[in-house]
């Protein structure tokens, strides 16, 4: 499993230059150790920042440095889901996932980000996430439980929901939580 494991590294350092992340970028991404969850093909990814990130099977994400410092600050997600824990007392200035949707960030918390064709869901496990349409600036705060929907194509008032077990369990299942 470990020759794998330096494998899937060397492909995301490789997939994150050929992206055009800068350099000190790409050293901060393959810093992270990569794990395997619970019997499963998934992975996660632990940052020596505090950051961690479990991918759905076939999630499309590469990380972000928005303030230059050539630290892992952001994801940009474009389809399927991933789940994020994230230590605040180590990352200093928060954390964003950016969607085509919505843009959800925090300074500390356990999250779940959704991303299908037409809608990004954010579901929050532990702390409070701020969510926002990607191209407005005021949006909701969720709680521990609480989720939203944010569909394309509309600018409807986000509305904060609890969401069933159901719904939550389906998400969690399909990261291999």
């Amino acid at each position: 499993m470990d020759g794998k494991i330096g494998l899937v590294r060397i492909a995301f350092a490789v997939a994150l230059c050929a992206f055009g992340a800068q350099d000190a970028l790409a050293q901060s991404a393959a810093s992270c150790s990569l794990q395997p969850v619970n019997a499963t093909t998934r992975l996660t990814l632990h940052c020596g920042r505090g950051i961690s990130i479990t991918a759905e099977s076939g999630a499309r994400f590469q990380f972000l440095d928005r303030n230059g410092d050539g630290q892992i600050d952001a994801a940009s997600l474009d389809g399927k889901a991933i789940v994020l824990d994230v230590d605040s007392a180590r990352v200093k200035g928060g954390f964003q996932v950016v969607t085509p949707q919505a843009i959800a960030a925090v300074r500390g918390t356990r999250w779940a980000v959704d991303v299908q064709s037409d809608k990004t869901a954010v579901l929050v496990l532990r702390g409070r996430v701020s969510v926002r349409r990607s191209d407005q600036r005021n949006g909701v705060v969720l709680g521990v439980g609480q989720g939203v929907d944010v569909q394309s194509g509309t600018s409807t008032p986000l509305t904060v929901k609890r969401w069933p077990t159901a719904r939550v369990n389906a998400l969690m299942a399909r990261l291999g939580q």
